[in-house]
């Protein structure tokens, strides 16, 4: 009985404020930490989306993820980067813990159970990692695309599908710059993924329905 009571609970662990936590409040497009800025906190998601961005030495900016609640982030400092490789931006309202690095540390030392869970969650965006550069390496762009929008639409996850308004003009030019109608965009990934996917169009905006055939 005494075993039950004190079980560890992750989720409560990571809800709460204690020694080495706080809980923070981010609104929409406030940077949780920047690319540069000191790294010494791993931070968890519990509420909202926020969005990695590195930015070049040539002034280029890309979207290396976009988080859920459930994730960590800035876990760099763990394995020793002193500085953020990253800038992180909140996409709506967040509610984060910040842990301290010592307090992580001490967590992953005497809490099995926690250990276990972080564990598992690098070893799932591991696998991620890998799956996104075997399809920048030998996918064409409509499948990467296609991918992108089952992955942003929580394809194969339990709830309902998230609505996503890409921002794709239905014209192009040619050499001589006269418009060039296209594929309306649901057309172009329904026939780039016809042989794998079920597409239902509820649009514009749309929202991204398709089930593996």
């Amino acid at each position: 009985m005494a075993a039950a009571k004190d079980a560890f609970n992750q989720k409560h662990f990571l809800a709460k404020v204690g020694a080495g936590r706080q809980i923070l409040e981010f609104h929409k497009n406030q940077h949780v930490f920047e690319q540069g800025d000191v790294a010494d906190t791993v931070f968890y998601l519990q509420k909202g989306k926020v969005k990695l961005t590195v930015l070049s030495e040539h002034g280029k900016e890309a979207v290396v993820a976009i988080l859920e609640p459930g994730q960590f982030f800035g876990e760099g400092c763990m394995n020793g980067h002193k500085l953020r490789i990253s800038t992180t931006t909140a996409m709506e309202d967040c509610v984060i813990t910040a842990i301290t690095k010592e307090a992580m540390l001490a967590a992953l030392h005497d809490k099995p159970e926690f250990s276990e869970m972080f564990m598992a969650y690098l070893l799932t965006r591991n696998s991620r990692i890998e799956e996104d550069l075997i399809d920048q390496l030998f996918n064409s762009s409509e499948r990467r695309l296609a991918r992108m929008l089952l992955l942003l639409a929580n394809f194969g996850k339990p709830g309902s599908p998230q609505p996503i308004s890409p921002n794709i003009s239905n014209t192009g030019r040619d050499d001589r710059h006269h418009p060039i109608p296209r594929q309306p965009f649901h057309e172009q990934v329904s026939q780039a993924w016809s042989h794998r996917l079920q597409w239902t169009h509820r649009g514009p905006p749309f929202a991204v329905e398709c089930s593996l055939a």
